[in-house]
């Protein structure tokens, strides 16, 4: 018996869709392959050549089967498939060429067995037509998507990535935490903590750790690698091509359907559960390779192995959300409990000069945030050494680098966008702890605005000024504008805000910096144009309220 299950939104335009196979004979069957959907579209315009450098019908299509990339993009062996209908002979491309045709299946397998009174359900698949091809207005759909379907994804707390499990070093960073207003502490990767480790005494001291964070008012959280590390010719994955290990996503990988991936399933599990971390960090997570052998215990060759090394590590991230573990996970499982993923970067990039670094951070917040929201997003920002640089790209000694330390930081955390402020400590000096205070005081008091929508206005180019505008009609503070000068000399500029997406429609009260509040009447566009004066190598900000 084949089920075909809709489930229909309020408020978004969204449709879901999974299939259920429910096996009511007597024998095994074995399911080989399924296609969930398959839909037909009139061309979004009439051409001819090549089609695949044009406009696809305007709607967006992701399933729950997704795993690898920073972006529902670029996941490895993505279901969504746009195809040719040679039948659809009126088209205009001469070739009948045009890609009207959406097909949604994964490309391997499944290959799975349902046993008798069994029953096999698919992946879900998400249907969303989109009103506009405006890349902010369809940005504005997909982030009203996820916040509907994923909610977990508006989590947001405020972190810092600490270097070391030293006992007084990892005390001093809660001590510090609780001084400045953050919230959680990551043990970082080469830190020391081990989550794979079943030894009694190192998850003892880990608890220790976690307990005085807690009775401190502090979360913690951990790291751990999965994928892009060697194991052994017996656990790695397969690759088909040759019949041995290498040629995967990040040249080896172990397979989670091993022995050894199942066990290292069970034994996170096992250290979440013992040490009482609330944040699981893990890196290189299944990025969709395929295993071609054929004696690993949990799968039974290459068709199979996909759709079990999927479930698997999915399996254990349901888990954590079921525990209010928050997720943070550098591939695209935002359906399956992700929290957030990488804003999406090169390691080696915060190896630049820090003036370079602060350009480089803001390009990747304004670029990376149309189509995900600022809240399931990190950014980095070296305090210590990373991928190289030297002195020249660290903000250790903190006060020494004060001034770049705080731009940095209200880069980010205007784009609503937590870092990963890696190092040992959050400040060092008087000055430096009160500079922290400040930003984070300014952020909690704005963060509801902070964590809604952004706009875009004007990309950093390091020539002349950047910014995005934050918008929520439902709050007090309608919009929180951001504007940044990357040049040594005061910046006089008169901008034109998009008040649209406000709420508003006459007029709007504004306050420069929290200062003197200023009417003004919106133009038909529901546009006000505002004359804003920016420091050398600085910021300034602005609130809109009704």
């Amino acid at each position: 018996k084949v089920k075909l299950h809709y489930d229909i939104y309020d408020h978004i335009p969204v449709i879901r869709k999974h299939l259920e196979i429910l096996n009511e004979g007597s024998e095994t069957v074995n399911l080989d392959a399924f296609k969930l959907e398959q839909l037909f579209f009139a061309e979004p315009e009439s051409t001819e050549g090549d089609m695949s450098r044009r406009y696809l019908p305007n709607i967006h299509i992701e399933s729950d089967y997704t795993m690898g990339g920073t972006f529902w993009e670029y996941t490895g062996d993505r279901t969504e498939h746009w195809t040719t209908d040679k039948a659809y002979t009126s088209q205009c491309n001469y070739e009948l060429n045009t890609l009207c045709t959406l097909e949604v299946y994964n490309e391997v397998g499944p290959d799975i067995e349902i046993e008798p009174d069994k029953t096999f359900a698919s992946y879900q698949v998400y249907e969303m037509p989109v009103d506009s091809y405006d890349r902010e207005r369809k940005g504005l759909f997909l982030r009203r998507f996820y916040r509907t379907v994923a909610p977990w994804t508006t989590e947001n707390p405020i972190f810092m990535h600490l270097t070391t499990i030293d006992e007084q070093t990892v005390k001093r960073a809660v001590d510090q935490c609780v001084e400045t207003g953050y919230e959680m502490i990551i043990l970082s990767f080469g830190s020391g903590m081990n989550a794979e480790t079943t030894d009694q005494n190192h998850i003892a001291y880990i608890k220790s750790l976690v307990d005085y964070a807690r009775s401190k008012g502090i979360e913690m959280g951990g790291y751990s690698l999965l994928a892009s590390r060697w194991i052994s010719e017996e656990v790695d994955v397969i690759n088909p091509a040759t019949g041995k290990r290498g040629g995967a996503t990040f040249g080896s990988s172990p397979c989670i359907c091993s022995q050894w991936g199942v066990d290292y399933l069970a034994k996170i599990k096992n250290f979440y559960e013992q040490t009482g971390l609330t944040l699981f960090e893990h890196d290189g997570s299944y990025p969709g390779d395929v295993c071609a052998s054929t004696s690993h215990a949990y799968h039974k060759g290459l068709n199979d192995s996909q759709w079990k090394q999927f479930h698997r590590v999915t399996d254990l991230y349901h888990w954590c959300l079921a525990k209010g573990i928050s997720l943070n996970v550098p591939d695209f499982y935002f359906l399956n409990g992700s929290t957030k993923t990488s804003i999406g970067y090169r390691e080696v990039n915060w190896s630049l000069p820090r003036d370079r670094q602060l350009i480089h951070s803001r390009q990747v917040n304004y670029s990376n945030t149309y189509d995900r929201m600022a809240s399931s997003c990190w950014s980095f920002v070296p305090l210590v050494e990373y991928h190289g640089g030297g002195a020249a790209a660290t903000l250790e000694p903190l006060n020494e680098h004060l001034e770049t330390y705080y731009q940095i930081m209200m880069g980010n955390y205007g784009a609503g966008i937590q870092a990963c402020y890696r190092g040992p400590r959050l400040y060092d000096t008087e000055e430096t702890k009160s500079c922290v205070k400040k930003v984070i005081s300014w952020y909690k008091h704005y963060r509801d605005i902070l964590n809604s929508d952004i706009i875009h206005l004007r990309r950093p180019d390091g020539k002349d000024w950047d910014g995005f505008i934050h918008v929520n009609p439902s709050l007090k503070e309608k919009a929180l504008a951001m504007f940044f000068n990357p040049t040594g000399q005061i910046m006089k500029r008169t901008i034109k805000l998009p008040l649209y997406y406000t709420g508003l429609t006459d007029k709007a009260r504004i306050r420069m910096e929290g200062g003197k509040v200023e009417t003004y009447r919106l133009n038909r566009d529901y546009t006000v144009e505002i004359t804003v004066s920016i420091p050398a190598n600085g910021h300034t900000w602005l609130v809109v309220e009704r």
